[in-house]
């Protein structure tokens, strides 16, 4: 059996909000979670859900209203266990005018590292992070994906066991957001665990082994990806071209789904729909059979399932 390293049980975070503060916010409902050593655990959801609310927690940067949480074994309130996790705000600030290199001196000192240690642990983790060649320039020089990859250095400077990450993928382009993904796929790699969240449901088919997902305060599924998504096929997709769209409507009835886009045409079916005859009516008036595939679900179509549209529930939020 895995050991779990984070765990919150009952946890739960209420804000008083208006000019008076006679009313109250609940952020965090009765929150669950056991994250697993040497795992990626994401915890994903909507804005709003609870998500950054749950890693300020975990980092006893805010206290809980109640319940409690856990971190290698000890309350996230032990100083002692904070030289064992490194931590990623969302929107971090640093010195522009420090470049890449004093920067990481800068948080290495506060952990005590000696200056000859300092001399090794800095360059090893700019280039763990890919960000060794740029070590002289100005941060205030740097891409956002170049500081993000700084950020998680610093993040990971002590060498911690847990690593906490809160959107690390917001706001990065295409590259920038490989560049993260394989940062932190290598850190599983060396052995540490890694709970991050994130709005980005790509992010968690790639990269998680467990997932969380929240949603106003509450974790309405969890589990591994695949398993969350229904692996059954939804419905059946069929690209045709060589046809005129209104013959095409005729001969896939009422059932269909149909688009079209130049010369191609594409069609939606139910999962059972019986195909033979379609195509070969497609085949008789000289269409072209493109592909025929079978579509599952995603972790977008479970996604939404589950959420909804938590902009129409937001009140629901607020109690007076």
């Amino acid at each position: 059996m895995p050991r779990a390293v984070i765990r919150t049980q009952g946890l739960s975070k209420t804000y008083r909000t208006g000019f008076w503060k006679t009313r109250s916010v609940l952020a965090l409902d009765r929150l669950d979670l056991e994250v697993f050593e040497n795992e990626i655990f994401g915890c994903l959801g909507p804005n709003g859900a609870g998500k950054s609310t749950t890693l300020k927690l975990l980092m006893s940067l805010i206290y809980p209203t109640s319940g409690q949480a856990e971190i290698l074994g000890e309350s996230v309130f032990n100083l002692a266990t904070r030289r064992s996790i490194g931590y990623l705000p969302e929107n971090p600030y640093f010195y522009e005018y420090l470049t890449a290199e004093e920067f990481l001196t800068y948080y290495g000192s506060l952990f005590g590292y000696s200056k000859s240690e300092l001399q090794s642990r800095v360059p090893h983790f700019l280039k763990l992070t890919d960000v060794f060649h740029a070590r002289k320039l100005q941060l205030r020089k740097f891409s956002k994906g170049m500081l993000q990859r700084v950020g998680i250095a610093q993040a990971i400077i002590n060498d911690p066991r847990v690593v906490f990450l809160d959107e690390p993928m917001s706001g990065l382009d295409p590259i920038g957001r490989r560049e993260v993904r394989d940062l932190i796929l290598q850190l599983k790699r060396d052995g540490k665990t890694v709970f991050f969240s994130t709005h980005i449901l790509n992010d968690v088919e790639t990269l998680c082994d467990r997932v969380a997902i929240l949603n106003r305060g509450k974790v309405i599924g969890s589990g591994q990806p695949n398993g969350l998504v229904d692996q059954e096929v939804t419905h059946v997709e069929v690209v045709v071209t060589g046809i005129e769209l209104e013959h095409l409507r005729q001969l896939a009835g009422p059932e269909a789904r149909v688009s079209h886009s130049g010369t191609t045409s594409r069609l939606e079916l139910p999962a059972q729909a019986p195909l033979a005859e379609l195509i070969a009516g497609i085949e008789r008036v000289s269409g072209r059979i493109v592909s025929v595939n079978q579509v599952r679900q995603t972790m977008e179509d479970y996604f939404l399932k589950v959420v909804g549209k938590p902009e129409r529930q937001a009140a629901s939020n607020v109690r007076s």
